[in-house]
This record gives structure tokens, sequence and C-alpha cells, in this order.
């Protein structure tokens, strides 16, 4: 069975890992956090957390996984924390660049399987959503978003182990919140589920869209499929194409590069690149041909701009994602044709961001 340590003692953790140490060095703001800097805190969530009925009623397995979230999820407040003006402590960004580095730890120093590293990850990420829910613009999508990366379930203890674990005037108020939230979710279909939809194409449709009803099924099916990979160079993307897709023409920005010698690190040569393949997935799209577009993809950002450009022609989309762990990767690359400098390798890893399941119609993971 998987755990992110050996020993879950407190001074262990605190001798070998140094993201755990440098949480003593974090002040908080003592409306909030009266109890003191953010190892006090972690420590009281971690006790909170191990006394819910909840928890308790967990496999092991799956306890270690919230544990684990629990014990990250505060690692980046010492790198988003700042004193404001009038004094008060905050640490905005906290959550997303922590779920960032937990992803980075579970991958690089202490290997996690897949499936358990992006439930910690997703974890850390959202860890806050319980609370401030309600008062987004649209609630109902962002839980449903939600419920394809993370169990809800998991994230309300997580979130009721952050309210109990504080010294704080509002703790009643902060469970209430988390309570509304697990009605939510609930009243919803979301709680320790994903939200079901009729079909993909119902559920991108309700996502992509402003104003469209969850429970809206589009008439119109997409005439075809766009293949989108993602993963880090050496994962064994050119590999898979080979193997599943030969019959289906690949754009390729590596194959761009090196038809016209540029470098991968070349930024302003690669904008041309990229704007020569989009030229090229044009002339398929407009013949409603699917094709298989082989590249990075590693933030959701390009993913994003990609499946808005292919849905404008009404073809679905799959996202493949392929992953080797990280001292296999290394090996491969090292095999390559072309080797990717490992300082660029290193940076992509930096700024990995795993295909969601709600991204596109389809998503495949891959994971040697």
């Amino acid at each position: 069975m998987w755990t992110i340590a050996k020993s879950k003692d407190w001074n262990f953790l605190h001798e070998n890992f140094d993201w755990v140490k440098r949480m003593e060095s974090v002040p908080q703001d003592p409306r909030h956090h009266a109890e003191g800097n953010v190892t006090v805190h972690t420590r009281m969530v971690l006790e909170a957390l191990e006394a819910l009925p909840g928890y308790q009623k967990l496999e092991a397995a799956d306890q270690e996984i919230l544990w684990a979230a629990v014990l990250l999820h505060d690692v980046e407040k010492y790198s988003t924390t700042v004193t404001e003006a009038d004094g008060s402590i905050t640490a905005h960004g906290h959550a997303r660049k922590g779920a960032m580095t937990a992803r980075q730890i579970l991958y690089r120093e202490i290997p996690a399987p897949f499936a358990i590293r992006e439930q910690i990850v997703s974890l850390v990420r959202y860890h806050g959503l319980p609370l401030w829910l309600l008062e987004k613009p649209d609630p109902l999508k962002a839980l449903v978003r939600t419920s394809y990366e993370v169990n809800t379930e998991w994230l309300t203890l997580l979130a009721r182990a952050d309210a109990l674990g504080r010294i704080c005037q509002d703790r009643e108020d902060l469970l209430y919140r988390i309570d509304c939230f697990e009605e939510f979710c609930r009243e919803h279909n979301c709680w320790g589920i994903r939200r079901d939809f009729k079909s993909p194409d119902a559920r991108m449709y309700y996502l992509l869209k402003e104003n469209s009803s969850v429970d809206y099924v589009p008439h119109q099916e997409p005439e075809a499929e766009v293949i989108l990979l993602a993963g880090l160079p050496g994962a064994g993307k050119d590999t898979y194409v080979k193997k599943h897709f030969p019959d289906l023409p690949v754009i390729s920005l590596d194959d761009i590069r090196r038809e016209k010698r540029i470098s991968p690190t070349d930024k302003k040569a690669n904008g041309r690149v990229i704007q020569e393949a989009k030229e090229k997935a044009k002339l398929m799209l407009r013949k409603k041909k699917g094709f298989v577009w082989n590249a990075t993809n590693v933030t959701f950002q390009m993913r994003s701009q990609l499946i808005e450009l292919f849905m404008l022609y009404d073809l679905s989309v799959r996202i493949v994602y392929i992953e080797a762990p990280y001292a296999v990767l290394k090996q491969q690359n090292v095999k390559r044709e072309a080797m990717v400098p490992v300082n660029v390798i290193e940076r992509l890893i930096d700024k990995l961001e795993v295909p969601a399941l709600w991204e596109a119609h389809l998503v495949d993971y891959v994971i040697s």
C-alpha cells in the first residue's frame, strides 16, 4: 500500500522533507489562525482528520490519500504568504500553486501511482472550495467540473478537518458552509461521484456554453474525432501514435521543427511552428476529417485553445495523456533522435497540468 512516508511521526517528517520543515517559518493571520504558524495548523488538521467518523470508515488505502492531502494542503503558503499594508496576513493562490508542487513532489521525489497522485493533487487544489462554492458566479458548473477531478465526499472531509484544525471565531460559520456544500453536492448528484450526462457532447456543451442547462442534450453529434496528445518529451507519444493510429494523418510540432531546423527552445520560432500546425489542422477540420495533433500540451491553457478551435468545426476531441515514471522519462529522452535539454524537461514538469476528465469528450490516460 502506498504511503507518503514510512512514518507519520512529525519529527521524522520534519527531518526528511524540506517542504515540511519550512512550514515552521510561515505565519498566519491570527483572526483566522490564532493557533499559530502553518506547522501548528497542519498538525491540528491531521489530528482533526483522524478523529472524523467519515475518515475512520474509509479503507486504509483511501485514508492514506486523504492524510497525504492534508499534509500537503498548505505546502505553498510558504511562497504566497504576504503581510498586507493593514497588517493582515494573506496567502492568495496557495491552493493552486500547492497542487502544482504536490504533483512535482509525488512525481519526482516520492513517486505515487498516477491515480493516487492526481487525487491528492486535486484535494490540495480544491481544499477551500467547500467554503466558497456558493459565492461563485455559477456554483453548479464549478461543482460539476470539480466532480470530474476529485471525490467530493473526501474533499468535504478535508475541508471539515481544515476548519476544525484551527482556532478562530468563525469556526461555526465555516462548518455551516461545509454542510451547505455537502447538501449542494447531494442535490445535484455530485456526492462522491461525477455528475452524469446523457452523452459526452452534452457534457461539453454544458461546460463550454454560458447559461446552458445541465440537462440539455444537443441533437447534432460530431462527425469526426481529433486525437489531442499530451505528455512530457520522452513519454512515448510518437510510439503510441504509430501503434494505435497508423492510418490517421498526424500533425506533429516536432516534425515541423525538424523540417525547418528550429530548436525547441526557440520561443519566437515556435510561435510560427504552432501557427503552421494550426493552418494544417484547419484544412482537415473543414473537410470534417479526423487527425492526430502530436505535441506536449502540458498546460490547460494550450489544450483549451486547441480544443476550442477543433470544436468550432463540430468535431469531438479525445485527449490521450501519456506518462512515464520520472526515471524512465529521463532514460527515454536520452534515446530520442532529438534529445530535449534536461532543463527544458524540468521546466515542463514544473508547468505540468494533467488533463482533467471534463476537458474533452473523452480523456484516456496511458500510464506506463
